[in-house]
């Protein structure tokens, strides 16, 4: 049975942490070749929650950060190649959808995901720009 779980990164105890980080970086960095500072500050800010799936390990994870203008952002979606297909992260972004108190929420989703995030009620919100050399879209969500 696996497990969903989320807490304030500050609350965490360093072995989750850890997994978390390693996580993203496996995804980001390794697989898709996206040499950036996934640890960039915005972990430690106060209010960032941070979700992950799994039994006994960490095979998913997400972060929901708040905005100074008031919107919450999802970001740092990730999955364990070994544990993709079994819906984890979609249960992952709805209970961030449910835990968000703001009326908006915003993403940064890779462009080929955009349909993807389309289920959760995301709507593109802008143009479109590459990252990483990865095609992304902004996309927003309004209660």
């Amino acid at each position: 049975m696996v497990s969903i779980f989320n807490a304030p990164t500050r609350n965490l105890d360093i072995v989750t942490l850890h997994e978390i980080l390693r996580l993203r970086q496996d995804v980001f960095v390794v697989e898709q070749q996206a040499a950036y500072p996934d640890i960039d500050g915005r972990d430690l800010e106060p209010g960032t929650v941070q979700f992950w799936a799994g039994q006994g390990s960490v095979d998913a994870t997400l972060r929901l950060l708040r905005e100074d203008d008031g919107t919450e952002r999802i970001g740092r979606v990730a999955t364990a190649k070994a544990a993709r297909g079994q819906g984890l992260a979609a249960q992952l972004m709805q209970a961030a959808i449910d835990e968000a108190r703001s009326p908006r929420i915003a993403i940064d989703a890779q462009a080929h995901l955009e349909q993807w995030y389309a289920r959760f009620g995301f709507a593109r919100s802008g143009e479109d720009f590459v990252e990483d050399g990865i095609p992304h879209l902004p996309m927003a969500r309004t209660r």
